[in-house]
């Protein structure tokens, strides 16, 4: 049922037969620099993303000071999560509304994660949808303010049981949340090709068929976005991935996560394959026809044939073009007496011969 579900995020419709929905996963890689943080709106609406989403948070209210990192800290050096999300929580309410007001400017959808109640309430009428955080997932009274708010939800379900997702989803449900989509997502930074396990993302499309599933990936582009291609034809209908206009800058989302040009290819591709897998309505094509006609194969004669005499086995061959009687017509009209005299090699038709 699931490949029927659908809901809006501001004017674009998500799920079902639609177009891929690309969500363009800036979190805090803009290094609280506000100018950065609009160039890559700005640059991910050029790419091709359908939405650019934040994270809006304060690291006092997210992280206790004895929150460990899980990440890796070759690449991301923080010993503790507080001391990593202090670095990036500059941004304020005010911020994120005028950033999402030039996100409209540039005609890409604003999205942010909310991680708490503050931010759920003061940006929500500038949010056509929310994002919540694998994390997250057990934060019920997160989940009930949110889904209060009476708009879509797109959750992350990374390090989840089914029964952790289930609830999850009854808790949204129960409080007014009209629309939920699931994101198939691995918690590791980056995430081993081996990890990935792409094909969970049939399972829950079977196993949650009123929900919209898609994808959070967190694989590096070693073999650019084949994996956002993979997960696109394994039935995710929106894809999420980290952003960044550089992905040599230093910290723990750059390094995992696609630039514009990867951006840019991924849509070039997902267009192509949109074209190469087709409607998939059995039957032949327009362009198909002159090989139907001319590469399939006709009754034709052996030899030359006098009218009279009977078609027999030993007289009848079957050859190219199609364009004379099929063959498997063969039987029916062994025993029938031509009509007309005919040449070695000639494309039998109905009307050269007398039928049974």
């Amino acid at each position: 049922m699931s490949e029927y579900i659908r809901f809006q995020i501001g004017s674009r419709w998500v799920g079902g037969d639609e177009p891929l929905y690309v969500i363009a996963e800036a979190g805090v890689n803009h290094e609280n620099d506000f100018e950065m943080a609009k160039q890559m709106i700005k640059a991910a609406a050029e790419a091709g993303a359908d939405a650019i989403k934040f994270q809006s948070y304060k690291a006092d209210a997210l992280a206790s000071r004895y929150s460990p990192a899980y990440w890796d800290r070759t690449k991301e050096p923080s010993g503790s999560q507080r001391e990593l999300f202090a670095r990036y929580d500059r941004f304020d309410p005010s911020d994120y509304r005028t950033l999402a007001q030039y996100a409209d400017e540039c005609n890409i959808t604003f999205l942010t994660s909310c991680f708490d109640e503050r931010f759920v309430d003061e940006l929500n009428d500038v949010l056509p949808a929310f994002k919540v955080a694998s994390a997250d997932i057990t934060h019920f009274p997160l989940l009930k303010k949110i889904a209060s708010k009476g708009k879509p939800v797109i959750m992350s379900v990374g390090a989840a049981t089914l029964g952790e997702i289930d609830e999850a989803i009854h808790v949204l449900r129960s409080y007014g949340c009209p629309a939920i989509a699931l994101l198939h997502c691995v918690l590791n930074y980056p995430c081993p090709p081996e990890k990935a396990n792409l094909r969970a993302i049939t399972r829950l499309r079977q196993i949650f068929p009123d929900a919209i599933i898609g994808y959070s990936d967190h694989v590096p582009l070693t073999h650019g976005t084949l994996q956002l291609n993979t997960a696109w034809m394994l039935g995710a209908r929106i894809v999420e991935k980290h952003f960044t206009l550089d992905k040599n800058l230093p910290g723990n989302d750059h390094y995992h996560a696609m630039d514009p040009h990867d951006l840019c290819e991924f849509r070039r591709q997902q267009a192509y394959l949109e074209k190469l897998l087709g409607d998939g309505n059995i039957g032949y094509k327009d362009s198909e026809l002159a090989a139907r006609q001319f590469a399939r194969r006709s009754l034709v004669t052996a030899r030359k044939i006098r009218a009279g005499e009977v078609l027999t086995p030993d007289i009848v061959v079957v050859k190219r073009p199609g364009t004379g009687i099929p063959p498997k017509f063969l039987e029916i009209i062994l025993g029938s007496r031509m009509l007309v005299d005919v040449e070695e090699d000639t494309i039998l038709q109905w009307d050269m011969f007398l039928h049974r």
